[in-house]
Protein backbone atom coordinates (compact mmCIF):
# COMPACT_ATOMS: atom_id res chain seq x y z
CA UNK A 1 0.00 0.00 0.00
CA UNK A 2 1.21 3.49 -0.81
CA UNK A 3 1.70 6.05 1.93
CA UNK A 4 -0.81 8.89 2.17
CA UNK A 5 1.79 11.28 0.74
CA UNK A 6 2.32 8.97 -2.25
CA UNK A 7 -1.43 8.66 -2.77
CA UNK A 8 -1.81 12.44 -2.75
CA UNK A 9 0.88 12.86 -5.40
CA UNK A 10 -0.42 10.02 -7.57
CA UNK A 11 -4.03 11.26 -7.44
CA UNK A 12 -2.90 14.83 -8.15
CA UNK A 13 -1.03 13.72 -11.27
CA UNK A 14 -3.94 11.53 -12.34
CA UNK A 15 -6.37 14.45 -12.17
CA UNK A 16 -4.07 16.51 -14.39
CA UNK A 17 -3.91 13.60 -16.83
CA UNK A 18 -7.70 13.24 -16.85
CA UNK A 19 -8.16 16.94 -17.57
CA UNK A 20 -5.48 17.22 -20.24
CA UNK A 21 -5.21 13.94 -22.14
CA UNK A 22 -7.10 11.90 -24.73
CA UNK A 23 -6.71 8.15 -24.37
CA UNK A 24 -5.30 6.34 -27.40
CA UNK A 25 -8.60 4.64 -28.29
CA UNK A 26 -10.28 8.06 -28.42
CA UNK A 27 -7.55 9.47 -30.67
CA UNK A 28 -8.04 6.49 -32.98
CA UNK A 29 -11.81 7.07 -33.01
CA UNK A 30 -11.26 10.67 -34.07
CA UNK A 31 -8.84 9.61 -36.81
CA UNK A 32 -11.39 7.12 -38.17
CA UNK A 33 -14.10 9.81 -38.09
CA UNK A 34 -11.84 12.31 -39.86
CA UNK A 35 -10.99 9.78 -42.56
CA UNK A 36 -14.67 9.01 -43.18
CA UNK A 37 -16.01 12.60 -42.94
CA UNK A 38 -17.37 14.07 -46.20
CA UNK A 39 -18.02 17.60 -44.89
CA UNK A 40 -14.75 19.58 -45.14
CA UNK A 41 -15.76 22.00 -42.36
CA UNK A 42 -16.61 19.17 -39.99
CA UNK A 43 -13.37 17.40 -40.92
CA UNK A 44 -11.39 20.56 -40.08
CA UNK A 45 -13.16 20.85 -36.69
CA UNK A 46 -12.21 17.29 -35.72
CA UNK A 47 -8.62 17.77 -36.90
CA UNK A 48 -8.47 20.92 -34.75
CA UNK A 49 -9.87 19.04 -31.74
CA UNK A 50 -7.06 16.48 -32.12
CA UNK A 51 -4.45 19.23 -32.47
CA UNK A 52 -5.86 20.85 -29.30
CA UNK A 53 -5.66 17.52 -27.48
CA UNK A 54 -2.02 17.07 -28.47
CA UNK A 55 -1.17 20.59 -27.25
CA UNK A 56 -3.03 20.05 -23.96
CA UNK A 57 -1.25 16.74 -23.36
CA UNK A 58 2.17 18.21 -24.12
CA UNK A 59 1.58 21.25 -21.89
CA UNK A 60 -0.38 19.40 -19.15
CA UNK A 61 -3.06 22.06 -19.58
CA UNK A 62 -6.87 21.76 -19.61
CA UNK A 63 -8.50 20.34 -22.74
CA UNK A 64 -11.30 22.87 -22.31
CA UNK A 65 -11.98 26.11 -20.44
CA UNK A 66 -14.70 24.20 -18.59
CA UNK A 67 -12.15 22.03 -16.81
CA UNK A 68 -14.87 19.99 -15.11
CA UNK A 69 -16.10 18.57 -11.81
CA UNK A 70 -14.16 15.51 -10.51
CA UNK A 71 -16.22 12.30 -10.43
CA UNK A 72 -14.53 9.32 -8.77
CA UNK A 73 -14.99 5.55 -8.92
CA UNK A 74 -13.04 3.46 -6.40
CA UNK A 75 -12.61 -0.26 -7.12
CA UNK A 76 -11.68 -2.48 -4.16
CA UNK A 77 -10.30 -6.01 -4.37
CA UNK A 78 -11.23 -8.90 -2.08
CA UNK A 79 -8.18 -8.61 0.17
CA UNK A 80 -7.83 -4.83 0.16
CA UNK A 81 -9.50 -2.17 2.27
CA UNK A 82 -10.22 1.55 2.21
CA UNK A 83 -9.67 3.60 5.36
CA UNK A 84 -10.82 7.09 6.20
CA UNK A 85 -7.20 8.19 5.90
CA UNK A 86 -7.03 6.90 2.32
CA UNK A 87 -10.21 8.77 1.40
CA UNK A 88 -8.77 11.95 2.93
CA UNK A 89 -5.57 11.47 0.90
CA UNK A 90 -7.58 10.98 -2.30
CA UNK A 91 -9.54 14.17 -1.64
CA UNK A 92 -6.33 16.10 -0.93
CA UNK A 93 -4.83 14.72 -4.14
CA UNK A 94 -7.87 15.98 -6.03
CA UNK A 95 -7.47 19.44 -4.49
CA UNK A 96 -3.78 19.61 -5.39
CA UNK A 97 -4.50 18.34 -8.90
CA UNK A 98 -7.16 21.01 -9.46
CA UNK A 99 -4.62 23.66 -8.51
CA UNK A 100 -1.93 22.09 -10.68
CA UNK A 101 -4.06 21.65 -13.83
CA UNK A 102 -5.37 24.34 -13.09
CA UNK A 103 -9.10 23.84 -12.85
CA UNK A 104 -11.38 26.76 -13.54
CA UNK A 105 -12.46 28.37 -10.24
CA UNK A 106 -16.20 27.74 -10.20
CA UNK A 107 -16.98 26.64 -6.67
CA UNK A 108 -19.78 28.70 -5.11
CA UNK A 109 -19.28 29.87 -1.52
CA UNK A 110 -21.91 30.26 1.20
CA UNK A 111 -24.74 28.25 2.70
CA UNK A 112 -27.44 26.29 0.93
CA UNK A 113 -29.42 29.31 -0.26
CA UNK A 114 -26.30 31.21 -1.33
CA UNK A 115 -24.99 28.24 -3.31
CA UNK A 116 -28.33 27.83 -5.07
CA UNK A 117 -28.78 31.48 -6.05
CA UNK A 118 -25.00 32.05 -6.45
CA UNK A 119 -25.05 35.08 -4.14
CA UNK A 120 -22.13 33.72 -2.07
CA UNK A 121 -19.64 34.50 -4.83
CA UNK A 122 -17.01 32.36 -6.53
CA UNK A 123 -14.25 30.66 -4.57
CA UNK A 124 -11.04 31.93 -6.23
CA UNK A 125 -9.26 28.67 -5.33
CA UNK A 126 -9.40 26.03 -8.08
CA UNK A 127 -9.63 23.43 -5.31
CA UNK A 128 -12.92 25.02 -4.23
CA UNK A 129 -14.55 22.74 -6.83
CA UNK A 130 -15.63 19.86 -4.59
CA UNK A 131 -15.65 16.37 -6.16
CA UNK A 132 -18.99 14.61 -6.54
CA UNK A 133 -19.79 11.78 -4.08
CA UNK A 134 -17.57 8.76 -4.71
CA UNK A 135 -18.84 5.52 -6.24
CA UNK A 136 -17.33 2.31 -4.78
CA UNK A 137 -17.44 -1.12 -6.40
CA UNK A 138 -15.66 -4.46 -6.21
CA UNK A 139 -12.97 -5.63 -8.60
CA UNK A 140 -11.51 -9.11 -9.13
CA UNK A 141 -7.87 -8.12 -8.68
CA UNK A 142 -6.32 -7.54 -5.24
CA UNK A 143 -5.91 -3.83 -5.75
CA UNK A 144 -7.45 -0.45 -5.11
CA UNK A 145 -8.15 1.15 -8.47
CA UNK A 146 -9.28 4.74 -8.89
CA UNK A 147 -10.96 6.30 -11.94
CA UNK A 148 -11.09 10.09 -12.18
CA UNK A 149 -13.50 11.67 -14.66
CA UNK A 150 -13.90 15.41 -15.21
CA UNK A 151 -17.53 16.31 -16.04
CA UNK A 152 -18.30 19.61 -17.76
CA UNK A 153 -21.48 21.64 -17.47
CA UNK A 154 -22.80 21.49 -21.05
CA UNK A 155 -23.45 17.73 -21.05
CA UNK A 156 -25.08 17.94 -17.62
CA UNK A 157 -27.47 20.63 -18.91
CA UNK A 158 -28.37 18.56 -21.98
CA UNK A 159 -28.52 15.20 -20.17
CA UNK A 160 -31.68 13.45 -19.01
CA UNK A 161 -32.68 10.93 -16.33
CA UNK A 162 -36.22 9.71 -16.68
CA UNK A 163 -38.43 6.65 -17.01
CA UNK A 164 -39.23 4.80 -20.23
CA UNK A 165 -42.20 2.45 -20.63
CA UNK A 166 -40.48 -0.56 -22.15
CA UNK A 167 -43.61 -2.38 -23.49
CA UNK A 168 -41.65 -5.65 -23.23
CA UNK A 169 -39.49 -4.59 -26.17
CA UNK A 170 -35.81 -3.62 -26.11
CA UNK A 171 -36.23 -1.62 -29.32
CA UNK A 172 -38.83 0.59 -27.63
CA UNK A 173 -36.27 1.59 -24.99
CA UNK A 174 -33.39 2.03 -27.45
CA UNK A 175 -35.44 4.15 -29.84
CA UNK A 176 -36.63 6.47 -27.07
CA UNK A 177 -33.00 6.90 -25.93
CA UNK A 178 -32.12 7.72 -29.54
CA UNK A 179 -34.81 10.41 -29.64
CA UNK A 180 -33.50 11.90 -26.38
CA UNK A 181 -29.97 11.81 -27.78
CA UNK A 182 -30.89 13.46 -31.09
CA UNK A 183 -32.37 16.41 -29.23
CA UNK A 184 -29.47 16.62 -26.77
CA UNK A 185 -26.75 16.35 -29.43
CA UNK A 186 -28.41 19.03 -31.58
CA UNK A 187 -28.44 21.40 -28.59
CA UNK A 188 -25.01 20.52 -27.18
CA UNK A 189 -22.82 22.49 -29.57
CA UNK A 190 -19.54 20.79 -28.60
CA UNK A 191 -19.84 17.82 -30.96
CA UNK A 192 -18.96 15.11 -31.93
CA UNK A 193 -19.95 13.63 -28.61
CA UNK A 194 -19.84 10.31 -26.79
CA UNK A 195 -23.13 9.07 -25.38
CA UNK A 196 -23.11 7.71 -21.82
CA UNK A 197 -26.19 5.61 -21.06
CA UNK A 198 -27.20 3.88 -17.82
CA UNK A 199 -30.32 1.76 -17.25
CA UNK A 200 -31.37 1.01 -13.67
CA UNK A 201 -34.24 0.69 -11.20
CA UNK A 202 -33.98 4.19 -9.75
CA UNK A 203 -32.57 7.57 -10.72
CA UNK A 204 -29.52 6.97 -8.53
CA UNK A 205 -28.85 3.55 -10.03
CA UNK A 206 -29.34 4.73 -13.61
CA UNK A 207 -26.92 7.64 -13.07
CA UNK A 208 -24.42 5.28 -11.42
CA UNK A 209 -24.67 2.89 -14.37
CA UNK A 210 -24.03 5.80 -16.75
CA UNK A 211 -20.90 6.83 -14.85
CA UNK A 212 -19.64 3.24 -14.79
CA UNK A 213 -20.31 2.94 -18.52
CA UNK A 214 -18.07 5.93 -19.19
CA UNK A 215 -15.34 4.48 -16.98
CA UNK A 216 -15.47 1.02 -18.58
CA UNK A 217 -16.25 1.91 -22.19
CA UNK A 218 -13.79 1.74 -25.06
CA UNK A 219 -14.01 3.22 -28.54
CA UNK A 220 -12.43 0.06 -29.96
CA UNK A 221 -15.27 -2.26 -28.95
CA UNK A 222 -19.02 -1.62 -29.03
CA UNK A 223 -22.01 -3.86 -28.35
CA UNK A 224 -24.79 -4.23 -30.92
CA UNK A 225 -27.04 -1.92 -28.89
CA UNK A 226 -24.29 0.70 -28.58
CA UNK A 227 -23.54 0.59 -32.31
CA UNK A 228 -27.24 0.88 -33.11
CA UNK A 229 -27.72 4.03 -31.02
CA UNK A 230 -24.56 5.64 -32.42
CA UNK A 231 -25.62 4.95 -36.02
CA UNK A 232 -29.18 6.20 -35.49
CA UNK A 233 -28.10 9.48 -33.89
CA UNK A 234 -25.51 10.02 -36.62
CA UNK A 235 -28.36 10.01 -39.15
CA UNK A 236 -29.43 13.35 -37.64
CA UNK A 237 -26.54 15.02 -39.51
CA UNK A 238 -25.69 17.43 -36.67
CA UNK A 239 -21.97 16.96 -37.28
CA UNK A 240 -18.96 18.50 -35.55
CA UNK A 241 -19.84 21.82 -33.86
CA UNK A 242 -23.27 21.56 -35.47
CA UNK A 243 -21.82 22.20 -38.94
CA UNK A 244 -23.49 19.05 -40.30
CA UNK A 245 -21.57 15.97 -41.27
CA UNK A 246 -21.31 12.22 -40.89
CA UNK A 247 -20.14 12.07 -37.26
CA UNK A 248 -22.32 13.58 -34.57
CA UNK A 249 -21.51 10.75 -32.13
CA UNK A 250 -18.16 8.93 -31.92
CA UNK A 251 -19.47 6.05 -29.79
CA UNK A 252 -22.04 5.04 -27.19
CA UNK A 253 -21.08 3.55 -23.81
CA UNK A 254 -24.01 1.78 -22.16
CA UNK A 255 -24.37 -0.20 -18.92
CA UNK A 256 -27.53 -2.03 -17.87
CA UNK A 257 -27.98 -2.76 -14.18
CA UNK A 258 -30.45 -5.07 -12.40
CA UNK A 259 -34.07 -4.52 -13.39
CA UNK A 260 -37.34 -4.89 -11.48
CA UNK A 261 -40.55 -6.49 -12.70
CA UNK A 262 -42.40 -3.32 -13.72
CA UNK A 263 -43.51 -1.50 -16.81
CA UNK A 264 -40.75 1.13 -16.71
CA UNK A 265 -37.00 1.34 -17.00
CA UNK A 266 -35.17 4.35 -15.55
CA UNK A 267 -32.58 5.65 -18.01
CA UNK A 268 -29.80 8.20 -17.58
CA UNK A 269 -28.33 9.79 -20.72
CA UNK A 270 -25.25 12.03 -20.77
CA UNK A 271 -24.25 13.47 -24.16
CA UNK A 272 -20.55 13.91 -23.39
CA UNK A 273 -18.93 16.79 -25.28
CA UNK A 274 -16.14 16.43 -27.84
CA UNK A 275 -13.52 16.34 -25.03
CA UNK A 276 -15.30 13.86 -22.75
CA UNK A 277 -15.04 11.42 -21.19
CA UNK A 278 -11.94 13.03 -19.67
CA UNK A 279 -10.63 10.14 -17.63
CA UNK A 280 -7.55 8.65 -16.01
CA UNK A 281 -7.09 5.43 -14.04
CA UNK A 282 -4.49 4.59 -11.37
CA UNK A 283 -3.89 1.94 -8.73
CA UNK A 284 -3.26 2.88 -5.11
CA UNK A 285 -1.20 -0.17 -4.10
Amino acid sequence: MLTNEQIIEKVSNALVEAGSTFREDKKSAYRRAIEAETNPQAKWVMETILDNADAAENNKSPLCDDSGIPHIILEIGENTAITGGILDAVKEGISQGLRKLPGRPMGIMGGDCERIDQSGGLNPDSAGVEPAPFLIRRCKEDTIRLHIMMFGGGPAIRGKTYRIFHKHNVDTVLNEIVEWAKEAVAQLGCTPCTLGVGVGRSHFEAASMMIEALADGTYDEQSDMERYMTAEVNKSNVGALGLHGDTSVLATFMKVGPQRASGVRVVCLRPCCCFEPRISTIELV
